[in-house]
Parts: C-alpha cells; sequence; structure tokens
C-alpha cells in the first residue's frame, strides 16, 4: 500500500493563508526553496478540492514561479462543483467519495500520494486513518488578523510522533509526524482524570 503525506504550510497560529500577504508570507528563502525542489515526491501525485484547484491553476495559468513544476504531476481534484474539462493539464477530475478513492487509490497506485492545502480533505483523509505522514512547515508570522483557513478547526484528537525536523533559512520549522487518530484522549483510556 501506498504512503500518503498530508502536506501544510501554515502561520504560526495556524492558518493556511492570511488575506494581504503574499505566498509563503513572503519568506521563502533559498534553503525551502531548495528543499521543495529536491523533494522525492515532488513528481508524485497531488490530492487537492475544487478551492485549491481553481487557486493554483489560476497561479499555474499565470505562469507563477514554482508553480509551473506541478503542471505535469498527476492531480486528482475532489468537486461536485468543477466541470471538465479541466484546464490544467494531467488532472483528473473525481466526484465520487473522496475517503473511499483514496483507499483504493492507496494501494493501486504505483507511486505515493500527497496533498496540496485543500483543508476539509485533507481532515476527511487523516480522520478516515488514510494519512500515513503528517508534514507541516510552520512560517514565523501571527496572522490573527488577517488569517484564513484554519487549518486545524474541527479536528479529531491526534497523536503525533516526530520523525523529522529541520529549520529552513533560519526562520521557518518543517515538522513531519506520523499521526495516530485517537478514540479518546490519553487520560480517558488510562482511566485517570485530567489536572
Amino acid at each position: 500500500m501506498r504512503r500518503l503525506t498530508i502536506d501544510f504550510i501554515i502561520s504560526l497560529d495556524g492558518y493556511g493563508a492570511a488575506e494581504g500577504w503574499p505566498g509563503w508570507w513572503g519568506m521563502e528563502g533559498p534553503e525551502y526553496l531548495g528543499w521543495l525542489d529536491g523533494l522525492p515526491e515532488k513528481d508524485d501525485p497531488i490530492l487537492m478540492g475544487a478551492t485549491t484547484y481553481r487557486l493554483m491553476s489560476a497561479f499555474s495559468a499565470d505562469q507563477a514561479e514554482g508553480v509551473d513544476a506541478l503542471d505535469s504531476v498527476p492531480k486528482y481534484v475532489f468537486s461536485s462543483t468543477l466541470e471538465e474539462p479541466l484546464s490544467w493539464s494531467n488532472t483528473t477530475l473525481v466526484r465520487d467519495d473522496a475517503v473511499e478513492f483514496v483507499r483504493e487509490l492507496k494501494e493501486t497506485s504505483d507511486h505515493d500520494l500527497r496533498t496540496l492545502g485543500s483543508v476539509s480533505l485533507c481532515r476527511a483523509l487523516l480522520t478516515s486513518g488514510l494519512a500515513d505522514r503528517y508534514r507541516v512547515v510552520i512560517f514565523p508570522v501571527i496572522t490573527g488578523a488577517t488569517g484564513q483557513e484554519r487549518i486545524f478547526d474541527a479536528y479529531p484528537d491526534v497523536r503525533l510522533d516526530l520523525i523529522e525536523s529541520r529549520t529552513f533559512d533560519g526562520r521557518s520549522q518543517l515538522l513531519e509526524y506520523v499521526p495516530t487518530v485517537l478514540e479518546t484522549p490519553p487520560s480517558a483510556r488510562a482511566g485517570s482524570e485530567s489536572p
């Protein structure tokens, strides 16, 4: 079975984007961009929802720096609102249930899978137990006044076992985990009360 990595870039306060801020909060440095370019999974299929597709395909159409590398990568977009044909090359529109589709794709794909943005899709895949890795890059900004797309709202309780950490350009922090969705908090399982 293939591995699924959920990937997010976030502000310190857990937002995936912020109004008025540029991509990567304007803090993408050479170490971070070099790491992105050298990822072994950079050619693995990408899973995303309609909102992320609209944003990223527009970036691709405008030939935004860095996005053109995704043109040749297989992409699966889960949507009931988008219509075919999709304009971004190598993109498949999926109307089936995302969890069941990804469960089958993990069994049949020749490559590992990864996500791009797509807060609700990632939450559903994590909650269903399909996520094998959970990776975030935290940018050193707080966007309390302008933040959009709070990543962790409506998540289940999840234990995260750290398998990699790294700092890029002296400011952004990579944290990669193996996630385990918890049915109950640890203290409830142990029969003890919280302090």
